[in-house]
C-alpha cells in the first residue's frame, strides 16, 4: 500500500516538475538516466555540433549565440571555457579564448551567464575546458553548478582516463555527467576500448595528431583511420573534430561517424561577421 501512495505522489507531483532537476529531488534520486546527449544521439540524422569561447566575440554574446545556434538547427554545442594555456587549440581558437579572458570572462561569469539558459535552449550543452578551472572551482562544486543551470557534459582534454576513473567518475555520475574523452589516430585499440567501457555519451574522434583549425580537408590517411575506429563496434558513437570547416568535410567527416564538430571556423565567422550571422554560417553547413 505504501508504494501504491509514493507512486500516487510522484505521479500527481510530475504535473508541476518543470526540469530534471526537479524530477531528481522528487524521487530522490542524483543520477537519473534523462540526459539530453545520450537522447540527441538516439536520433536518426548526423549530429552538427558547434563550439566557441564563451564571452567571444563580446563577453555577453554567450547566450545569444547559444539561442541562435538552436534556433537554425545545430544538435549540439560546445561552449569553451577560456583557459590561458590551451595545449590542443590552434591560433584561432587561442585568439578567441585570449580575447574572452580580457573581456573578463570567468568560470563563475559563465555559470552566472547560463544560470536560466534552459528556459529558453533544450538542445545538449557542454562545457569544454582545461582541467585548472575546474580544479580551482573545485571540481565537485564545479559538476554541482553544471548540474544545477543544465548543463549535460563535459569536455577536458587534460584530464586523463585513468585519473578520471579512479577519482572522478563518481562525482561526475553523481550529478548526472557525462564525460567526454578524446581519441587520435595514434591511440592504441586497447586504450580506445577502455576509453569505451568508461564513457556513456560519444567519443571525441581527432581527425589528426594537430591543433584544432589546422587542416582543411580530410585525405586517404583521416579516411583509413575513421574506417578503423567504425570497424571496432564500439558502444559509444563517435563525433569527429579538428579540420571540419563546411559541407563538404562534415560529409567527409560523418561518413563513419555519428557527427562532427566545427570550432575554429565557427569562431572566424564570428571575427568577420560578429554574432548576427549565424543562420547564414550553420546554413552553408546543412
Amino acid at each position: 500500500m505504501k508504494n501504491k501512495e509514493t507512486i500516487g505522489r510522484v505521479r500527481l507531483s510530475l504535473i508541476k516538475v518543470k526540469n530534471t532537476e526537479q524530477f531528481k529531488k522528487l524521487v530522490g534520486i542524483k543520477n537519473i538516466k534523462m540526459n539530453r546527449i545520450t537522447q540527441k544521439l538516439q536520433e536518426d540524422k548526423k549530429i552538427l555540433s558547434i563550439y566557441f569561447s564563451a564571452g567571444y566575440p563580446n563577453l555577453n554574446d554567450t547566450v545569444q549565440i547559444i539561442q541562435d545556434l538552436e534556433k537554425n538547427g545545430v544538435d549540439l554545442i560546445e561552449i569553451g571555457l577560456p583557459f590561458s594555456d590551451p595545449l590542443s587549440d590552434g591560433p584561432t581558437i587561442q585568439a578567441s579564448s585570449t580575447q574572452a579572458l580580457h573581456n573578463g570572462m570567468t568560470t563563475q561569469i559563465l555559470f552566472d551567464q547560463l544560470k536560466n539558459i534552459r528556459e529558453s535552449v533544450k538542445i545538449p550543452l557542454i562545457i569544454m575546458g582545461y582541467f585548472n578551472p575546474m580544479l580551482q572551482y573545485g571540481v565537485e562544486a564545479f559538476c554541482q553548478k553544471c548540474a544545477e543551470i543544465g548543463i549535460d557534459g563535459l569536455i577536458i582534454p587534460d584530464l586523463p582516463v585513468d585519473v578520471y576513473a579512479d577519482e572522478y567518475k563518481a562525482i561526475f555520475e553523481k550529478y548526472g555527467l557525462i564525460n567526454v574523452f578524446l581519441i587520435t589516430p595514434q591511440t592504441s585499440d586497447e586504450r580506445i576500448r577502455f576509453i569505451d567501457s568508461v564513457s556513456n555519451g560519444f567519443i571525441y574522434m581527432v581527425s589528426s595528431a594537430s591543433v584544432t583549425g589546422s587542416q582543411s580537408g580530410f585525405g586517404n590517411v583521416q579516411e583509413e583511420y575513421f574506417e578503423r575506429i567504425s570497424n571496432l563496434n564500439l558502444k559509444n558513437p563517435q563525433i569527429v573534430g579538428f579540420g571540419i570547416s563546411n559541407k563538404e568535410t562534415f560529409n567527409q567527416a560523418t561518413k563513419y561517424a555519428k557527427g562532427a564538430i566545427i570550432g575554429s571556423a565557427f569562431i572566424k565567422h564570428l571575427a568577420e561577421n560578429g554574432s548576427g550571422k549565424i543562420a547564414e554560417f550553420v546554413g552553408e553547413i546543412r
